[in-house]
């Protein structure tokens, strides 16, 4: 398959938000002392975690607006150990937002990856990240460069699987469908999504085990994979 256009999956597909996201709580923990309510920062952090997905599924539905994701999200760890104090979370949450974009981390090999890529294709990141944070993210690691537009799912209200989002990536660049790949970690988001409009995918297996219930058009587990198929 001759493709002419890569869309990129942002978050640990190229930028390492895992790494970065925990550095940033880390931080934040020791800042506001969250050390006189839970046991460990990792007892602090599964908390978030547990909740953050469910949140996040349910802003996915159309269930929660942004800001209600984000209130709640920062507030429930401090609710589950009886200190829900909004006015702390708020600032831990103002302080978040500020902090977690200037972290640079990469995953394993994307800087190279991109630079052999860039100049032979047209590469574009779609993300369900916010506006605000995604082109930051790009410009701290120093890949925003590469890409020739950045298309958000808080472009139009929309986040991935669903088909829109992936029809208005392909309008905003004028790409043809059977030209494109699609390229992420999440594979309800981004292989099953891309799949649901006949678009080709690269599943980015971070974990090298995860069990598939299809078989996508391209399965790696290394970047650099990437270049053998491209």
């Amino acid at each position: 398959m001759a493709y002419k256009n890569l869309f990129f999956d942002l978050d640990d597909t190229l930028w390492a938000f895992t790494q970065n996201a925990r550095d940033t709580f880390e931080e934040l923990y020791d800042k506001y002392r969250y050390d006189r309510f839970f046991h460990s920062f990792q007892h602090y952090y599964t908390l978030y975690q547990q909740h953050n997905l469910e949140l996040w599924a349910a802003y996915g539905r159309g269930q929660l607006t942004k800001d209600e994701l984000n209130r709640q999200r920062f507030l429930y760890p401090l609710e589950a150990v009886g200190a829900g104090d909004a006015e702390l979370a708020k600032a831990f949450t103002d302080d978040f937002f500020i902090l977690i974009p200037t972290k640079s981390g990469l995953m394993p090999h994307a800087r190279e990856v991109l630079e052999y890529l860039h100049p032979r294709y047209n590469l574009y990141i779609l993300s369900n990240g916010f506006q605000e944070l995604q082109c930051r993210k790009m410009r701290s690691a120093g890949i925003d460069r590469y890409f020739k537009k950045v298309v958000l799912s808080d472009d139009i209200g929309v986040l991935k699987p669903r088909a829109a989002i992936f029809h208005f990536a392909l309008s905003a660049t004028q790409s043809q469908l059977g030209e494109s790949l699609m390229i992420g970690d999440s594979w309800e988001n981004d292989v099953a999504g891309a799949a649901g409009v006949g678009m080709h995918q690269v599943f980015y297996d971070v974990s090298g085990n995860s069990p598939l219930p299809f078989k996508p058009t391209y399965r790696i587990t290394d970047l650099k994979d990437l270049l053998g198929i491209l």
